[in-house]
């Protein structure tokens, strides 16, 4: 199978996964943009829109393991609480990035009347198979 179907396959189940991770109303997922790091071998770069309607939250969630993410809020506000960290919340034009091991217990639209939009850019090994995993 060639290395670009196997990166689409995995792209769109990370998304189907990270679409599911999520509530159910009106969110969207989108992937934005994916390749190969030719020169880090075995590494992919994969970036997605995450749209969030008024007041929506996601479930609490991890990533793959092997991803560093870094996050930007393209419109609206983000309320996140990662690990330990405290609460904070983001507002558009601001950024944060993740370690290996962050744990979202809060990821939601800081907002009840207006949607919120994030671009989030994985780094991560290309095999693996989901971006997010709800956590129960």
């Amino acid at each position: 199978m060639k290395f670009r179907t196997v990166i689409a396959a995995t792209c769109a189940a990370a998304a189907v996964t990270f679409a599911g991770a999520m509530s159910a109303r009106a969110q969207a997922v989108t992937k934005n943009f994916e390749a190969a790091i030719p020169n880090i071998p075995g590494k992919s770069l994969i970036a997605v829109e995450v749209v969030y309607a008024p007041g929506e939250s996601s479930l609490t969630h991890t990533h793959a393991q092997s991803a560093f993410i870094y996050a930007y809020v393209i419109s609206g506000a983000i309320e996140l609480k990662v690990n330990d960290a405290e609460t904070r919340i983001y507002r558009a034009g601001e950024s944060w990035s993740e370690t290996l091991d962050a744990t979202h217990s809060m990821n939601r639209n800081a907002s009840k009347t207006e949607p919120a939009k994030l671009l989030a850019v994985f780094v991560l090994d290309a095999n693996d198979k989901a971006l997010t995993t709800p956590i129960e």
